[in-house]
């Protein structure tokens, strides 16, 4: 089906609920053509291997991206515990070592120093990281500084001692920058076996909608207007006690 063209004044952000095996672009790729070529962006990556929340801008709300990109963010995580990965999730070269972090480990909160992860697409040297990691060359990531508001473990299974896999989950929110293969890297050995964001700010997954399939015209895209969404994260921040990332804003 061809694309409608873009109508006059689209504009908005649409609750996409990213599924794995796509990237981020792909996702504005596709809401693009479903709205006849309207200039789109996004307001934070998710890698492939995740899911979740991801805010895609239409029209003149791309100028809001660096606002949207500044909320918290909230993950729910499932990690498999007493293996590393050399790229923090299923994706990479699985090594099991059997050291499993305690369950009352203290998980870090507050401002924490972190690297993220080689395979990531933060640009070194101009290039992407995950590229000059596949290609095999060593190097270092820099270090820099990020938020984590709470990290809390919800759950875990196994017993190592009878051959078990462990696996916990963990509820994290956290600033802008922040890797969370990287917090349950250093945890320990740990990786990332599932990861999804559920929320960004005070918009939560669940009035999130599925992405346009290829060829799809979107002739009635469930916008968020410009006014609605600077109302609702200007809301948000100014309440007597910031609730929570994710808060059900209704359009």
């Amino acid at each position: 089906m061809t694309a409608p063209p873009p109508a006059s004044g689209t504009a908005g952000i649409l609750l996409i609920d990213k599924p794995a095996g796509i990237t981020s672009h792909d996702v504005v790729a596709r809401v693009r053509r479903s709205l006849g070529g309207v200039k789109t962006g996004h307001a934070g990556t998710l890698d492939p291997f995740a899911t979740g929340l991801l805010i895609v801008l239409v029209g003149v709300a791309t100028k809001m991206q660096r606002t949207l990109m500044e909320l918290p963010k909230r993950y729910l995580v499932e990690a498999r515990l007493g293996a590393v990965s050399s790229t923090g999730d299923t994706e990479g070269e699985i090594t099991v070592t059997g050291r499993v972090p305690p369950a009352e480990l203290s998980l870090p909160t507050g401002e924490i120093r972190q690297r993220p992860p080689v395979y990531s697409a933060v640009k070194i040297g101009g290039e992407r990281a995950y590229a000059r990691a596949r290609r095999g060359e060593d190097f270092q990531m820099p270090e820099r500084i990020v938020s984590v508001h709470s990290f809390d473990e919800l759950w875990r299974t196994g017993d190592p001692r009878r051959g078990e896999e462990v696996h916990a989950g963990y509820e994290i929110e956290c600033g802008s920058g922040t890797y969370v293969r990287s917090l349950i890297a250093a945890l320990g050995d740990g990786y990332c076996v599932q990861l999804r964001r559920t929320a960004i700010g005070p918009f939560d997954v669940l009035d999130a909608v599925e992405p346009p399939s290829r060829g799809e015209a979107w002739e009635r895209p469930p916008l968020i207007s410009p006014a609605r969404l600077q109302e609702a994260v200007a809301a948000w921040r100014t309440s007597a006690r910031r609730p929570r990332a994710g808060s059900r804003v209704p359009r």
